[in-house]
Formats: structure tokens, C-alpha cells, sequence
């Protein structure tokens, strides 16, 4: 799996570096990084985050960006790369999504879990999605002296889809796809249970319903990354069609991102 990287504010940023591929190669250290949002970042962190990296890829809507800025790090790219073009509760986290979440989803966890799947089934439709991540990968191509970090809020819906791609097509095992991303709940466990509190809190209440609903809109749910994969094969039969019919991965492209990030 990747390796959480130590920061003081940011819990869920992690290197790549060490996973492993089918053919027996490793992902480069220090290369290819996935994060939570950044703005909560020490100045420590920031310190820290501009000798590791090249290029911060923000993956967060506009609203969620002037609400919670990142902030600059001196020497670093920043590419914001919209990968959803509203708001969507559970995914997203402007005021206005939180909000809706309490008033549709938080006393119906069924609802909540289907509402999820409905979100990952999405990823597969969205040409806003497709065209991030298109854009995303572009930058990978290039041979960046230090890291290419990405991230959204939690670290977990759409810079996890991000992951899910790169580790695809660097030949990583799907059963470990899996289990890196369902490790962000071992990462985010102090901030899942930080926001459910406080969120029933603000909604005034304690009814175990809304324990489990929001355990699926702030968690990682292997049915949730299951549902993208199965989505991916229903519409193109597989992953190796929806990156090169949809993400215009070629051959070169993959040969190139090995080259670069495998060892």
C-alpha cells in the first residue's frame, strides 16, 4: 500500500513509493503523492511540502478553493483540474453540500450508501471527470525534478480515482488498488469521527442512524470502489478500454509512466 507520509496537520498524505507491480517492479519514492486538501497545513508542513514537490494537482470544485485555500508554496505548480462541475454532498465539501447532506441523507444510511455508488458510477460518466483526469495524467508524462502531489478535501472520492488510474496503469495488482484505497479509513479515522460528531451536533441528533450514513458519505467504502470498477467494465468492457477510449492512454503513454515511475 502507499506510505502515510508524517506531517503535523495533514493525516491522509501519503507516497506511492513501494507499491508493488504484477511484473515485480516498485513505484519510485518520492514521486507520486495522494492528499486531503492542504489549507490546514502547518507551517512546518508547508516548509516540508515545497522541498518534496514539483506540481499540486487540486482536484476540488471552485467554491470548495475560496472556502478552504490551499495557500502557496513557493516553487511549486499549482493546476486546479475541476473534477466535478457542482456540488455533491458527501463528496464535495462546500457549506452549502454539508447542508444538504443534513436535510437528505444523514437519518437514511441506505440511502446514503446507494447515493455513494451512484457517485463512483458517475466517475466512469462524467466528461467533467474524464477531462481532469485526462489533463491529470498529461502532467505525469513529464519528467518533474520532485513530486506531482494531488488531492481533493478527504483524500479519498476523486483523488482516489486519481490513484485507482495510476496505479492501473503501472501495473498495479487491482486486489491492491483496493486495499490502498480502502486504507484511507485507517488514516482519516480521527477526522471521520471529528466530523460525524460534530455534524449530528449541528443537526441535533444522536440517532445511530446517522452514524452509519455519514460512515458512507465520509468513509471508504470497498462496495463504493467496487461499484466504479464494475461500472468501468459494464459501459467498456474493462479498464484497459476506458483508459484508452475515454482517458486516451496509448501504449507510449503507459510505457512512458513506467519508465518514470517504476524502478
Amino acid at each position: 500500500m502507499s506510505t502515510l507520509l508524517p506531517f503535523e496537520s495533514l493525516h491522509n498524505t501519503r507516497d506511492l513509493g513501494g507499491m508493488k507491480t504484477k511484473d515485480g517492479r516498485i513505484i519510485k519514492p518520492g514521486k507520486l503523492i495522494r492528499s486531503g486538501h492542504l489549507s490546514e497545513a502547518s507551517e512546518a508542513d508547508r516548509q516540508k511540502l515545497g522541498g518534496m514537490l514539483s506540481v499540486v494537482v487540486d482536484f476540488r470544485t471552485e467554491q470548495e478553493r475560496l472556502e478552504k485555500p490551499d495557500g502557496a508554496f513557493p516553487g511549486v505548480e499549482c493546476l486546479t483540474l475541476p473534477v466535478m462541475e457542482s456540488m455533491a454532498a458527501g463528496i464535495t465539501r462546500e457549506e452549502a453540500s454539508m447542508q444538504e447532506l443534513f436535510s437528505r441523507l444523514l437519518l437514511k444510511p441506505e440511502e446514503a450508501k446507494q447515493y455513494m455508488i451512484l457517485m463512483y458510477q458517475g466517475f466512469v460518466e462524467s466528461e467533467a471527470a474524464a477531462s481532469a483526469y485526462r489533463e491529470f495524467l498529461k502532467v505525469l508524462l513529464s519528467d518533474h525534478e520532485k513530486a506531482v502531489l494531488w488531492h481533493c478535501t478527504a483524500g479519498k472520492d476523486r483523488a482516489g480515482i486519481a490513484s485507482v488510474l495510476v496505479e492501473e496503469i503501472l501495473g498495479v495488482s487491482k486486489e491492491d488498488i483496493v486495499a490502498d484505497y480502502f486504507a484511507t479509513n485507517q488514516y482519516l479515522k480521527e477526522d471521520i469521527r471529528f466530523l460525524t460528531n460534530y455534524v449530528k451536533q449541528i443537526a441535533g441528533t444522536q440517532d445511530a442512524a446517522a452514524d452509519e450514513s455519514l460512515r458512507y458519505l465520509f468513509g471508504a467504502e470497498k462496495d463504493f470502489i467496487l461499484a466504479f470498477f464494475d461500472a468501468v467494465t459494464a459501459k467498456y468492457g474493462g479498464m484497459e478500454a476506458f483508459l484508452k477510449d475515454v482517458l486516451c492512454v496509448d501504449e507510449e503513454m503507459k510505457e512512458r509512466m513506467k519508465e518514470l515511475y517504476l524502478q
